[in-house]
């Protein structure tokens, strides 16, 4: 399979299929991402997905180190709770839990616990939120 031009290929490719990152549906009617990838029938690997996490938290810790330069001086336990928090709710609406972050940033991690389960984002995720609270609270 080495008798044929990849770097042609990819061109070929990008001009006839089109580069969207984003997805669209194509006009088969599927959901389509990057260069024709169909993700109703084919979706992505387990590698792809690992990468595409991997770059994901890339931008949760820049979000936080833009936002929120303390939460670095936090315990292990609560920075791993908020980074969780961040990759689950974006910045723009974690930034939204003022007193949360506030309590954290005075480590005062019962009062940030008990603001992060007073919230209808709580209501939304269940076990999640216990699990980040008790961690943020405790560092288990």
């Amino acid at each position: 399979m080495d008798d044929y031009d990849k770097e042609q290929l990819i061109r070929d490719l990008i001009r006839d299929e089109g580069l969207s990152l984003k997805i669209y549906e194509c006009p088969a009617g599927k959901l389509t991402i990057g260069v024709g990838r169909n993700l109703e029938d084919r979706g992505i690997s387990e590698d792809e997905a690992g990468y595409l996490l991997k770059n994901d938290i890339v931008g949760v810790l820049d979000d936080l180190d833009r936002n929120i330069s303390w939460w670095r001086v936090l315990g292990q336990p609560q920075r791993l709770a908020l980074a969780n928090m961040c990759f689950n709710l974006g910045w723009p609406r974690l930034s939204r839990f003022k007193n949360m972050l506030a309590a954290l940033k005075a480590g005062d991690t019962e009062k940030a616990a008990s603001e992060a389960l007073d919230s209808l984002w709580a209501e939304q995720v269940g076990a999640r939120a216990k699990r980040i609270a008790d961690q943020m609270r405790v560092g288990e």
